[in-house]
């Protein structure tokens, strides 16, 4: 992984979640390291949110499942959550399978309506 942290806490807009990003493979002794970039984000930001781009992680596995539970886990314990940016399809149908369910960004969220979507109307049909 070419990850390295910079000198002190990044400078981060109170609106903009942080991006943390995760090139792969992610060995096991990276993997506190990169729970605690995600824990001092939290806690040195206003935003609630750190972003995770997880489209240079390669082929899922249950690594990569571990690695973000682990980070998700982290993040509700320093009061946000992690959402994933840019993930495989086979990575989200993994997470599926073993029951992780983690926002991805460009998503709705649960019990909320997609953006400008239209119900068609058949002719004929009453007004509203």
């Amino acid at each position: 992984m070419s990850w390295r942290p910079g000198p002190g806490l990044p400078l981060v807009d109170a609106m903009t979640p942080a991006v943390l990003v995760l090139a792969g493979p992610v060995t096991r002794g990276e993997v506190t390291g990169l729970c605690a970039v995600v824990r001092a984000r939290l806690e040195g930001g206003r935003s609630r949110v750190v972003v995770c781009d997880v489209g240079g992680l390669g082929p899922p596995g249950l690594g990569t499942v571990d690695l973000l539970a682990r980070l998700q886990l982290t993040a509700r314990r320093a009061g946000g959550r992690i959402r994933l940016r840019d993930p495989d399809p086979a990575l989200h149908a993994l997470l599926d399978l073993v029951g992780l369910r983690l926002e991805v960004e460009g998503q709705p969220e649960e019990r909320e309506p997609a953006l400008r979507v239209e119900e068609a109307v058949e002719p004929g049909d009453p007004p509203p």
